[in-house]
Parts: C-alpha cells; structure tokens; sequence
C-alpha cells in the first residue's frame, strides 16, 4: 500500500469519530432511521460528484453520525478545515454546512481546475473558489434527491459561502458555540489520491424537524414549515405538537423537460456551476526533445527546431489538456489564434 493511503484502521478511526448518536434524549429511533437517509443522500452525491470530476475511481464510506456542541465538534480538528455553508431554499433557509479537511478541500479544487489531485496545491482563493463550486455541486446532487424523501418539495441552495476555517470557527456560524449539531461523516477514498473527510452538519432541531417531515412524506401527509417571522427557522413543530396538513398529497414523478436549448430557468448545469472559474489557456507553437548538454550550450541567438512544419496548425490547450487546433495571428501589435479545429469532446474534458 502505497505511503500518502491511510490503513482500513485509520480510515475506522476518522470515521467513528469517538462515538454514536449521542444521547438518547437527543435522537429517537425513528429519527435516526430516516437521517441515516440524509447521510447516505449526501454520501451518493458527493460519491457522483467528485467521481465525474476525478475520471478515477471513487469510494465513499459513510461514518457514524453524531450529536455534540459545535465546540465539541471544532475540538475534533488539528488543523482548520475548509468550511462550506449554504441554506435550504424551499425549507425555511435552514442553515447547512459541509466540513471539509483542508487537505482534502484542496485536492477537490485541483480536480474542478483539471488537475489530478495528486499534488495538493497551496492554499488560495482562486483554489477556494473552485473548492466552493465543486461542493455547491455535491449539494445540488443532494438537494435534488432528498426532493424525492420529501414528497418532492423544490429545494435549491441559497446563500451560499465558504471560507477556511479561523481560530474558534464554528460550522454553523451563525449558531452559539454550545449549540447542539447532528453531523454525519464521509470518507471520500480516490485512487491514488490519500483520503479525506466531508462532514455534513445541521443543528439538532432541524435535522429532527427534517426527519419529521420525511416520515410525513412516507405517510402520504403535507410536510409542514413555519412560516411566522417570530419563528422562521420553524422551531417547535416536531413531536407530539406537530399539525398535519389534512389530506394526503398527490405525488407522481417529474416530468423534466429534454436537456439542450431553451432559455428556461430550470436548475443550472454542471458547467454552468464551474462557469466562473478561471482556466488555464496555452497555445502550443510546437515541442522539441534536448539532452541536457545541448540546453547548456544554448546562447542568445540559437536556434531551436521544434516538431511541426512552417504553416501547421498550433495547439491549444485549456489546462494541460488539448482541444483545438489553431493559426497565428497578429492583433494589432499583440499575438493571437484563430481556431480552426475543435477536438470532439476536448472542450468539455478540459472543463471538468
């Protein structure tokens, strides 16, 4: 086993994180049946998300949530991890957040800039940005199908921001240190690549209210939300307290329009999510082999015989990765391409 790979006792060891599901005042039974739904929901989104973006193979291995203060939480981490923190639209603007090792925050980056995730780039907010897009992706994935547990209600993420963690972060920022939060481990293994965790968080109220409205989707009931500006978070409406919403509601599958034009407003494809990041745009005039003697004797002056014929087409390349062939032109005193070729299918490798 290669060095830079954890052992199956140390992936165990990230992944149990010192305990279950806490208290049982905390969580009942029956909540804790239909977040485990919530856990594997994220843990498929992030499996489908970061295994387009990697082109390897990708595991992911779903830990044991657990309840605990958001300071017994930041207690867990020995270095600052990256944060991502977002709301449901559709639900109220819950706040969630999605913890991520900071190691593991930049590898994701390199693969959403093309890279391979092997050599872990430093820390920057371009490297950031991408992180926070990559993520914004896995929690679309997610949104889109926690719809289907919640008898389809729409939801999309809101207000959404990422940051690396300062000294006394706390994942949910907006919430008091000592409050409580239900978080849910995930192991993410990419050949080659050395593990890392994503920790999904939510505060203990509304996961349990979640897992309210989930079992009222099984039962055929309209999941409720509070709508009283005294309340918008929607407190108070689990338990024995909780008001069902009369009868039962008609749910039948989407009917999703073909993918293609259109300038309707449906959700935003992946490209769309990375549309913003800036990429790498090299034009390639040729290559040519040297020993190393023949590079030291190279003086001003010297000429080096590169591979391609006078008149052939240039290379472009979008992050080290070809996708058209081109000509040389001058711009008023500036060099530049006209494109000539498009490689099939290049442009959209070079994007993810």
């Amino acid at each position: 086993m290669p060095d830079d790979l954890l052992s199956p006792d140390e992936i165990n060891a990230l992944l149990s994180g010192g305990g279950d599901f806490g208290d049982v005042d905390d969580i009942s039974e029956s909540d804790a049946e239909q977040l485990a739904k919530v856990a594997d929901t994220f843990a498929n989104a992030e499996n489908s998300v970061i295994n387009m973006l990697a082109g390897k193979n990708v595991t992911t291995n779903a830990g044991s949530p657990e309840v605990m203060t958001q300071q017994e939480f930041s207690a867990k981490f020995s270095e600052l991890p990256f944060l991502f923190s977002t709301t449901f639209g559709g639900l109220d603007d819950r706040p969630l957040a999605l913890v991520v090792d900071q190691k593991g925050a930049l590898t994701l980056a390199d693969l959403m800039m093309g890279g391979g995730g092997g050599d872990v780039p430093e820390p920057s907010d371009l490297y950031w940005n991408a992180a926070q897009e990559g993520l914004s992706q896995v929690v679309g994935s997610a949104f889109t199908s926690l719809s289907g547990l919640l008898a389809g209600k729409r939801l999309m993420p809101e207000n959404t921001t990422s940051a690396l963690g300062e000294d006394d972060w706390r994942a949910l920022s907006l919430e008091p240190a000592d409050k409580k939060i239900w978080c849910s481990p995930v192991n993410v293994v990419i050949d080659g690549l050395k593990p890392f965790n994503i920790w999904t968080c939510l505060t203990l109220d509304n996961a349990l209210d979640i897992a309210g409205y989930m079992r009222d989707a099984i039962e055929g009931k309209q999941p409720q939300t509070q709508a009283s500006n005294n309340n918008p978070m929607g407190g108070g409406i689990m338990g024995g307290g909780r008001q069902n919403a009369g009868p039962a509601v008609d749910v039948r599958p989407a009917a999703f329009q073909p993918l293609g034009g259109g300038g309707g407003g449906g959700a935003p494809s992946p490209i769309d999510l990375i549309a913003d990041i800036p990429v790498r745009v090299t034009v390639e005039l040729g290559k040519a082999r040297k020993s190393a003697s023949e590079i030291l004797a190279l003086t001003a002056g010297a000429v080096v015989e590169l591979d391609k014929m006078a008149g052939e087409p240039v290379d472009i390349l979008v992050n080290g990765k070809l996708i058209a062939h081109g000509e040389v032109v001058v711009i008023d005193e500036n060099f530049g391409v006209r494109i000539t070729d498009i490689i099939p299918g290049g442009a959209s490798k070079a994007a993810s």
